[in-house]
């Protein structure tokens, strides 16, 4: 039998969950906004009282969910981090290990940027940049982007060398370097000058050196 405790007890525990998931919302909001406005104008264009202001939020309540700018900041990269891996990492890992997960992987990068998922093309090309001279606690958060993203890259070269589909002998860095570099060349130029052929020619790039390295370039198919 429920006794009037145990009623208080649960209508306490109902408004607490109630709070939480209002929190939750209000941080995916906040967080969707900050994403755009970096990927723009940078992490340093972000803060509280601006945050608040532009989606008629308390800067009390924004404040009390990030506590400062910095933490707003990092948030905002962990946020865009998981984006980037719904929209590029995760679609190219349906695809089996070889040279076709390798394109898949380079094709959903392109796309990424291509479609402004965020409005200023590809949110870690622009904030590594305005950060990567700086120490802190955003610096290395980047630095782990970036690496996390290179590994990917390198792993999925080094599975296609381990299924026969390129070269043996084939420098897996180096080739993942300049694969992220036609790509991150496409995302450049075509925010800078409004070139969309920058991505077909990044294409073109990209499917050159992988039919290079491949043991079997006919098995490499044309990045669209």
């Amino acid at each position: 039998m429920a006794t009037k405790t145990d009623g208080e007890g649960t209508g306490r525990l109902a408004k607490l969950d109630g709070r939480v998931e209002r929190g939750n919302q209000t941080r995916r909001l906040v967080l969707r906004r900050t994403v755009d406005i970096a990927s723009v104008e940078g992490l340093d264009a972000l803060s509280v009282g601006r945050i608040a202001t532009e989606l008629k939020l308390s800067k009390s309540g924004v404040f009390a969910l990030f506590g400062s700018k910095e933490e707003l900041q990092l948030a905002t990269v962990r946020a865009a981090g998981r984006i980037f891996l719904d929209a590029v990492v995760e679609p190219a890992r349906q695809s089996p290990p070889g040279l076709g997960r390798v394109g898949r992987l380079c094709a959903c990068w392109l796309d990424y940027s291509r479609q402004r998922i965020f409005p200023g093309g590809c949110f870690f090309y622009g904030v590594i940049a305005e950060f990567d001279a700086r120490e802190g606690a955003v610096h290395d958060a980047l630095v782990r982007a970036d690496r996390d993203w290179t590994d990917q890259v390198e792993r999925c070269i080094a599975e296609a060398r381990d299924t026969g589909e390129l070269r043996p002998d084939l420098d897996v860095p180096q080739l993942a370097f300049e694969l992220i570099a036609f790509m991150e060349t496409a995302n450049a130029h075509s925010v800078l000058h409004d070139e969309p052929d920058a991505y077909r020619r990044a294409g073109v790039a990209i499917t050159t050196r992988l039919r290079a390295a491949a043991t079997d370039p006919a098995r490499v198919l044309q990045l669209p």
